[in-house]
């Protein structure tokens, strides 16, 4: 018989001829049914589903460290990795080049690992590949920036980027909303990224719910320090009177707040994004602008190395009614201020 598709069951079952002998399978696949005697069905969710299991050599394609949170994002995974007995984690150099971490994702590939966890530099350009590893019967984990199609992944798990515009929107608005004529500025990502883009449209469309604010200004900036301090004194020389000011990225933001203290500014508040350390630091001391950050939180990588374990020896995730790991999940952008942040303390990013 051949080795079941990662396109198909979990466990091969459910398609094909191995499906004609699997009706006492499936017969109990929901715990809310019932038996012939009118009883509820057992519970046949895999309750050893955190103890040891089979060996499962997982390979993970990072991306290049060049950023705090990209750095956290490596660390996640490698850490998470070797909580498990089970697990051996077959790392690649990490890039931001997509040839070359084409490259390696296929010696991963010709490795036979068991299944693949990828977050790639360019999720369009890497489709191919991930469609590749599929083929070849190794499930590929597909983390934040997602392939083109649903087909070159088994399971995709990643940040809200609509959902952080949103809830710093938010945040904003009900903070400003009974400020008349209330004026807000924005400093964006990398503005060729779809992520920049959706974070700038749900703040966009939170701040359409209180009308007596208005952005006056967008500027983009590179994700780094020094070009965050360099838009930022931009924003500023342009806007001599705003009341708010959304960061995209708290590694920008560190650049960001030097150009404000440079310029004396001390007249609105600033709202971060991603959840690094410092951000978490200033937002506690409070004697600064910056007030709240909203999450996108790099512990992604930690549960993309759980699913893939549980891909790995056909388990199912535990807290989970369902047989199979979910398609596809999202993490939750929560607004982290003065009044939460020491729960988020050891979850920042240096």
């Amino acid at each position: 018989m051949p080795e079941p598709s990662p396109f198909t069951s979990r466990r091969g079952l459910l398609f094909g001829a191995a499906a004609v002998s699997a009706g006492a399978v499936l017969t109990g696949c929901t715990s809310n049914e019932t038996d012939d005697g009118g009883e509820p069905a057992a519970d046949t969710r895999p309750a050893d589903a955190d103890k040891p299991g089979k060996q499962v050599t997982i390979g993970y394609a990072g991306p290049l460290a060049d950023h705090g949170w990209l750095n956290a994002i490596n660390d996640q995974a490698k850490n998470r990795a070797e909580k498990y007995s089970d697990v051996t984690l077959e790392v690649t150099e990490g890039s931001n080049d997509t040839a070359q971490q084409i490259g390696q994702i296929e010696t991963l590939i010709n490795k036979k690992v068991d299944v693949l966890v990828v977050l790639p530099a360019d999720g369009k350009a890497l489709t191919q590949v991930g469609l590749k590893a599929m083929r070849a019967g190794i499930p590929v984990v597909n983390l934040d920036r997602v392939f083109n199609t649903p087909q070159a992944y088994r399971c995709y798990v990643g940040g809200d980027n609509y959902g952080m515009g949103l809830n710093a929107g938010h945040y904003i608005g009900e903070k400003l909303k009974d400020k008349p004529d209330a004026r807000v500025v924005e400093l964006a990502g990398l503005d060729n990224l779809e992520l920049t883009r959706q974070r700038t449209q749900g703040f966009d469309d939170a701040l359409k719910n209180y009308p007596n604010i208005k952005k006056v200004a967008r500027q983009a900036a590179d994700f780094t320090v020094e070009s965050g301090q360099a838009k930022m004194a931009q924003l500023l020389q342009a806007q001599s009177k705003f009341d708010a000011l959304w960061n995209h990225d708290d590694d920008q933001g560190v650049g960001a707040l030097r150009a404000i203290e440079q310029a004396g500014r001390d007249d609105f508040l600033m709202v971060g994004g991603a959840g690094a350390l410092s951000a978490f630091q200033a937002i506690k001391q409070d004697n600064g602008v910056l007030k709240a950050t909203v999450l996108y939180p790099p512990t992604m990588a930690a549960s993309a190395i759980d699913l893939a374990r549980a891909l790995g020896q056909g388990k199912g995730v535990s807290g989970l009614a369902e047989h199979e790991i979910p398609s596809s999940i999202t993490l939750y952008s929560a607004v982290v201020d003065k009044e939460n942040v020491d729960e988020y303390m050891s979850t920042g990013f240096k």
